[in-house]
C-alpha cells in the first residue's frame, strides 16, 4: 500500500488549491479514505472523509462549505479541492486509507496560506 500526496504550496487567503493522493497497492473505490492535517505545534486534525461507495462525504465544521473531497476511480486517486483558503488552513495535509483494520498514510503535502 502506498499513498503519495501532491498539490500543496503557498497561496494567499481566499485562494484555492487542489490536493491529489495517488494510491497504489489497493483500489481507492473499495475503502474508506480520509484527509487529515497537522498544523505546526498542533496534533492531527481530521478534515474530510469519503466512504467506499463514494456516496457519503463528511467534513469537519472548520472546512465545511469550502473543501470538497472526491475520487477518480480510473486514476485510483483521491482529491481535496480547497477553496476560500484561510490562514488557519496552513498545515501538512495527509491522505489515509483504512484497510484491514490498519490505517495507512502518505508522506503529506505542505499547504501554506499567507498574505
Amino acid at each position: 500500500v502506498r499513498l503519495v500526496e501532491s498539490g500543496g504550496g503557498l497561496v494567499r487567503p481566499g485562494g484555492s488549491l487542489r490536493l491529489s493522493c495517488v494510491a497504489s497497492g489497493f483500489t481507492v473505490s473499495s475503502y474508506g479514505m480520509r484527509w487529515l492535517r497537522e498544523a505546526e505545534g498542533k496534533g492531527l486534525e481530521w478534515v474530510s472523509g469519503i466512504n467506499p461507495a463514494g456516496h457519503s462525504e463528511v467534513y469537519a465544521d472548520s472546512v465545511k462549505g469550502r473543501f470538497t473531497i472526491s475520487r477518480d476511480n480510473a486514476k485510483n486517486t483521491l482529491y481535496l479541492q480547497m477553496d476560500t483558503l484561510k490562514i488557519e488552513d496552513t498545515a501538512v495535509y495527509y491522505c489515509t486509507a483504512r484497510i484491514g483494520g490498519s490505517e495507512y498514510r502518505g508522506q503529506g503535502t505542505q499547504v501554506t496560506v499567507s498574505s
